[in-house]
């Protein structure tokens, strides 16, 4: 009996260890770390809120049931924590002797929720009431902490979505983004746009892989993402770098790589597939007629657009291959609102089969 109490005191501790240590590498860690019991409580709570969602008629219907899901995960992960703090600890009590396992139970609750109905009748069980009730403090310390950072990060996100709008339209379309720049005979003001979202992308890669819940937090307007925001952004740097006829602007260059490097990191960080090294030539979802129709718009509109459209064409298609999955599969997997060549044609990408085929794709691409 000796054996199994010390036994029930170690398995105990090591419970409440682990679950701090997730505690502390999912919001005070600053990186982008796979915590397991985050991931779970996440990946559970998505399948349950997309079951809900599924029957939805509407996108409308179906985003107001998502935009509940990044608070409520917030709110359970938090509630595991407490959970499992308090089972190990029940643990813990029950090793030093307290009984039954129920009374066991009812300390470890009374002393991680400073409630202080239930007195320690010896040394070790009063050191370990401190130890856990000082935990139960830190936890709600570290949670009143985290809610800030959050939400600040939301909004210079969001910040930069509403921003767009006045751009690119509601959804944004990167044509509609260089047909009003060129309405203003201010090609040039996309050059502030591109050095804008530069910064952008950067932000969002260091918040949405530290704080990973962000990426579900919704925009307050329901046709509003920040997915299809930087589809919009990075297909108009690639349209003005390979189809529109002027002087190439550098920084549309900078802000496809800074651009695809974060899609890529976000999507490691949720486990999306992509090919870290695609060919210039490897296929892309948006296919030729897409860009055909594209390229003719603008030169209808009098965009000044390159002669050479097959050659506007590679090069086009050498830019998108760079972040197409990436962008399909947050789209997918964060039901973004519809959006011209982002979240039009994410909604199977996240399928066992559908990875297998690209994968398939990307092989042929390569030995071919």
């Amino acid at each position: 009996m000796v054996v199994l109490r010390a036994l029930a005191v170690v398995a105990g501790s090591a419970v409440v260890v682990w679950t701090l240590l997730s505690a502390v590498r999912a919001v005070i860690l600053p990186r982008g770390e796979v915590v397991a019991l985050s991931r779970a409580v996440f990946v559970t709570l998505r399948r349950v809120f997309g079951l809900v969602a599924r029957p939805a008629r509407s996108y409308e219907a179906r985003d107001r049931a998502m935009a509940m899901y990044a608070p409520v995960a917030l709110l359970a992960l938090a509630g595991s924590w407490v959970v499992l703090v308090t089972l190990g600890f029940t643990f813990v009590y029950w090793g030093l002797g307290v009984e039954p396992l129920r009374q066991a139970f009812t300390e470890s609750g009374s002393s991680l929720l400073t409630l202080g109905f239930v007195k320690p009748t010896d040394l070790p069980t009063t050191i370990a009431a401190f130890v856990e009730a000082t935990i139960g403090l830190g936890l709600i310390a570290l949670l009143i902490s985290y809610l800030p950072s959050i939400y600040s990060a939301f909004q210079r996100r969001e910040q930069a979505v509403v921003l767009l709008e006045t751009r690119a339209g509601a959804p944004p379309d990167p044509a509609v983004m260089i047909k009003r720049a060129h309405t203003l005979a201010r090609l040039d003001l996309l050059h502030e746009t591109f050095v804008q979202w530069e910064v952008v992308f950067a932000d969002i890669e260091e918040t949405h892989t530290s704080q990973p819940s962000l990426p579900f937090f919704r925009s307050p307007a329901t046709g509003r993402s920040w997915v299809t925001a930087s589809g919009c952004v990075l297909d108009s740097a690639a349209l003005m770098m390979s189809v529109v006829n002027q002087p190439v602007d550098p920084n549309a260059a900078l802000c496809l790589r800074a651009g695809f490097l974060s899609l890529r990191r976000i999507a490691d960080y949720f486990q999306i597939p992509y090919d870290p090294d695609p060919d210039p030539d490897d296929p892309i979802s948006i296919d030729r007629a897409e860009f055909d129709e594209v390229y003719e718009d603008l030169a209808s509109f009098g965009v000044p657009v390159r002669p050479d459209r097959e050659r506007a064409w590679r090069d086009f298609q050498g830019w998108r291959v760079n972040y197409d999955l990436p962008l399909l599969g947050l789209a997918g997997l964060t039901m973004a609102p519809y959006a011209k060549w982002s979240s039009d044609r994410s909604v199977n990408l996240a399928l066992p089969r559908v990875r297998a085929a690209l994968r398939l794709r990307w092989a042929k691409s390569v030995d071919g």
